[in-house]
């Protein structure tokens, strides 16, 4: 069995220092061998930048995904060309910096881990399952496979697991921040949850002071967004996977909201 740790969008530096806390406190309890995290959020400011993406590495993350806000600092683009476990969606334009899909060498076995966006709601991508479905002929000899599908509507989300179910060992969703209480093992052994949730201030608004949403929302004028301070949660799921056939089987929910 393999144990992978998934972890919910990280924002800033704030979610950066709670994601070492957080993952710190759960391999104190929980056995976890590989640990992936959403980190489009952990620059200083809106989106990913090197320093971010190296404090994640450095901090336990064995792979890193991303999403729409990617290609906000143009100081990770060299990092995403150069670092295969640093991902960005794999249905953007293959003109675009980095790469959507790697493999995690365990020793006895891998992880093929595939970073794909959602088109609903969202910036202009490809379609997601006819890339998904592109990416398995590519991995036709992995098992153990899980997809971050960073995306907003949440019936998107759910149709791309039923579609790829048996076919993956997990699709995870990210993007909204808030996490959702709908964790399930699809009937072909995939695991899915709507969304994984985030790593950041607990008190905010998806991470960001409420004072500048309430500006947004109350005086519809350009505001700039600041990260909020204050406690931190820490939001992922544990998934168990059998190596021998890529099916998970068991996820579990985890919201530490005081970290």
């Amino acid at each position: 069995m393999i144990n992978v740790l998934f972890v919910g969008d990280v924002i800033g530096k704030i979610g950066r220092d709670a994601f070492i806390r957080g993952l710190s406190y759960i391999k104190s309890k929980k056995s976890v061998d590989v640990v992936i995290v959403n980190g489009e959020n952990a620059g200083e400011n809106n989106g990913i930048d090197k320093s971010g993406a190296e404090h994640l590495f450095s901090a336990g993350a064995d792979v890193i995904t991303t999403g729409n806000h990617v290609f906000k600092n143009s100081n990770i683009y060299e990092e995403l060309d150069s670092n295969d476990l640093l991902l960005r969606p794999a249905n953007y334009s293959s003109k675009a910096y980095g790469h959507g899909d790697t493999v995690l060498d365990l020793g006895k076995t891998n992880i093929v881990v595939i970073n794909l966006a959602g088109r609903a709601f969202m910036d202009p991508a490809d379609d997601p399952f006819a890339k998904a479905d592109e990416l398995l002929k590519k991995y036709s000899d992995s098992k153990n496979i899980i997809i971050d599908f960073h995306a907003e509507s949440t019936g998107e989300k759910a149709a791309l697991a039923y579609h790829l179910n048996g076919k993956v060992s997990a699709v995870l969703g990210t993007h909204t921040h808030v996490q959702t209480a709908d964790e399930k093992i699809l009937s072909g052994g995939t695991a899915f949850i709507t969304d994984v949730g985030m790593t950041g201030p607990y008190n905010s608004i998806l991470g960001t002071r409420p004072e500048d949403i309430l500006k947004k929302f109350t005086c519809g004028i350009p505001t700039r967004f600041n990260h909020a301070n204050g406690i931190c949660q820490f939001c992922a799921v544990l998934l168990t996977i059998d190596e021998k056939t890529g099916k998970t089987t068991q996820i579990e929910r985890i919201n530490n909201s005081n970290i």
